[in-house]
């Protein structure tokens, strides 16, 4: 199993799971050793990251910055939880259920997973499915 560095940081811990779940979820989608930050932030400080670094004036629910996918994968995870749970109630989903979700997208980000094309979509989509899987979660796409 893959050794994990995890650094959380939060504005508040109302809404955000333990760091032992938190853990789990990132342990689960890891495929390498790994030292990553977990950041909590409001829709204030997540508008202005997804304004700055994509040119997106809105508060995004995750931004992974990764700075190394080898030998170790090192990356910031950047969760704005207001927008998370939006995006939640939209979609008709448990919050908890679409973080751990959204937390394992990230992770695999980190890895080096993409989605801008549709072959990169398909993969990463099958391997969030085999980790939410893995955690007893269900399909987050089905």
């Amino acid at each position: 199993m893959p050794s994990l560095q995890l650094s959380i940081q939060k504005l508040s811990a109302i809404g955000i799971p333990v760091r032992a779940t938190l853990k789990r979820w990132v342990l689960a989608a890891l495929e390498r050793d790994a030292a990553l930050t977990l950041r909590f932030v409001d829709t204030r400080e997540g508008r202005r990251l997804n304004r700055e670094f994509r040119r997106k004036d809105y508060a995004t629910d995750i931004l992974t910055f990764p700075y190394s996918t080898q030998p170790i994968v090192i990356a910031d995870i950047v969760v704005c939880l207001p927008a998370v749970q939006r995006e939640a109630r939209l979609r008709g989903r448990p919050p908890r259920e679409h973080l751990a979700h959204l937390i394992v997208h990230a992770t695999l980000h980190a890895h080096g997973y993409h989605h801008g094309s549709t072959r990169d979509a398909r993969a990463m989509e099958k391997r969030e499915v085999q980790v939410m899987k893995a955690l007893g979660k269900p399909d987050p796409y089905g």
